[in-house]
């Protein structure tokens, strides 16, 4: 279960709408609502832009039978890859270097 407040910072993680709400796009929660999120894009050349999330029906397709359920297609976005920071533009970035940042590649 995911427990989101005003203020909250989100990822999407699945593609909404390809021109502003990709995988990967950070929000700001501004409202909440039984079935929509109003956030404000952090992210990109939409960066500022009021945008709405829904819920939408998620069918698994890794178990044995099928069911579907209705999510928000958003996780907690605090912290974030170095992949995923790259090319953006953070005011006050901090770095946790508890374990090596480099890999293979």
């Amino acid at each position: 279960m995911l427990n989101l407040n005003v203020g909250s910072f989100i990822m999407i993680f699945m593609n909404l709408d390809p021109r502003k709400l990709c995988n990967g796009t950070r929000l700001c929660v501004s409202k909440l609502g039984a079935n929509v999120i109003q956030t404000t894009i952090l992210t990109g050349s939409n960066k500022g832009e009021s945008v709405f999330i829904p819920r939408i029906p998620l069918i698994p397709s890794d178990t044995p039978f099928k069911f579907k359920q209705l999510q928000f297609p958003v996780r907690l976005a605090f912290a974030i890859t170095i992949n995923k920071a790259q090319g953006q533009s953070l005011k006050v970035p901090g770095i946790s270097q508890e374990t090596s940042c480099f890999s293979h590649g």
